[in-house]
């Protein structure tokens, strides 16, 4: 597909193909991430603090790493053999899941799940950033988080019919994920035509002290605001394990997943449109809002519709924030170190959740699932504080 915008008011090939991409490892990776926590605490008996640190592990080294891999993008002047290094690794964790046995070997299959999602997040985004219209980055981060969305509730929704058809068996539902995450390699190399770098007379180091000084304060000001969002939004397991507390039957569990994400992705591109004509600190406000009143929902219910409402309004958030999160970066960093802008915004967030994670397994094992849920609105009502109290800097080209 052409990376060239096929016309002013439509988004490049390149960015519906880079959706696909997305949709098709979502797929993979949910019809195993929507039963792993329950296969972890029912299957190899793992405490609720382990299920958090390996969250909250896992994701944060997936974003740590994309610093790294964002910086070799701008270095290197190319952004997709990351990405297919990265799809590639997520595609080579998944038999591994189907083999563990202990909570370690699930930690290992994380870890390498994660790594290939690091090295490839930041090169996607920017190029992302790279292929859409400067008019139209708010829409192109939405269409392509709305079809990660897609998957990431039609692979739920597969584990619970093959749970159901297979008994139950969890091992073999994981040796089904990796179809999809093949197909999405594929898709990538022969789907995806990266545009021609600049040419320039020699490498540059882009976390060198004189290009981190162009990061403009704008850019920093979202770095700042994103971390401080990850601290209230922990891993959405927890939101699986407080249905599951609830009386959820285990089969069922992926039903969590299919509604927040369908939420998130009907939700994820009329935003991103919305964050092109709008004040963007105030729909981040908004979606801070949503968190508070889902986290307060499910603190106060483990079953019933306040369960089933905070779970929608957790997809709502979702949707009005990650690319809008996004956009914002793009926006914010020079166009030569965007690989590197991602990448250190996702170190901050990713320390972010790993706290955010840790505290949240802590929390649940002392004081019970819904004083996990509290903490977590009392830090978006920090992160909604601090959004207000100081605007961000206009952002320059």
């Amino acid at each position: 597909m052409s990376a060239t915008p096929s016309g002013a008011s439509r988004l490049p090939g390149a960015i519906w193909a880079l959706g696909f991409v997305s949709l098709l490892m979502d797929i993979s990776s949910e019809l195993i991430h929507s039963l792993l926590p329950v296969f972890m605490v029912t299957t190899l008996g793992s405490s609720m603090l382990v299920v958090g640190l390996v969250e909250g592990a896992a994701e944060a080294t997936a974003l740590i790493v994309k610093v790294f891999s964002g910086v070799m993008s701008d270095w290197w002047g190319r952004r997709k053999p990351l990405a297919v290094l990265g799809y590639g690794l997520g595609a080579a964790s998944k038999p591994l899941f189907a083999l563990a046995t202990t909570s370690g070997l699930v930690l290992g299959a994380r870890l390498i799940d994660r790594v290939g999602k690091g090295i490839r997040g930041a090169p996607r985004d920017a190029l992302v950033a790279d292929l859409a219209p400067p008019a139209m980055r708010g829409a192109a981060f939405g269409l392509r988080q709305s079809l990660d969305t897609v998957g990431s509730f039609l692979g739920p929704l597969l584990a619970v019919a093959l749970m159901l058809l297979w008994s139950g068996d969890f091992r073999a539902v994981f040796w089904v994920a990796v179809i999809p995450a093949v197909l999405c390699v594929a898709l990538l190399v022969v789907g995806v035509r990266e545009p021609e770098a600049p040419v320039h007379g020699r490498r540059i180091n882009p976390i060198s002290r004189k290009n981190l000084r162009l990061m403009p304060p704008a850019y920093w000001w979202v770095v700042a605001v994103g971390a401080i969002f990850t601290l209230a939004r922990f891993s959405e397991a927890f939101l699986v394990l407080r249905a599951q507390q609830g009386g959820l039957p285990v089969a069922w569990a992926p039903l969590v997943m299919i509604a927040m994400n369908v939420v998130y992705a009907a939700g994820a591109y009329p935003f991103g449109r919305l964050a092109d004509r709008m004040d963007r600190t105030r729909l981040l406000a908004g979606g801070l809002a949503l968190l508070v009143l889902a986290d307060l929902l499910l603190a106060g219910a483990d079953r019933g519709p306040l369960l089933w409402a905070g779970i929608l309004l957790w997809g709502l958030h979702m949707a009005m924030t990650q690319g809008l999160l996004a956009t914002m970066v793009a926006d914010a960093a020079p166009a030569a170190l965007r690989g590197t802008a991602f990448g250190m915004f996702n170190l901050a967030s990713g320390v972010a959740l790993l706290l955010a994670s840790a505290l949240a397994g802590w929390l649940w094992d002392t004081r019970g699932g819904a004083t996990t849920f509290i903490a977590g609105a009392i830090f978006a009502v920090a992160a909604l504080a601090a959004l207000l109290w100081r605007r961000p800097p206009a952002p320059t080209e």
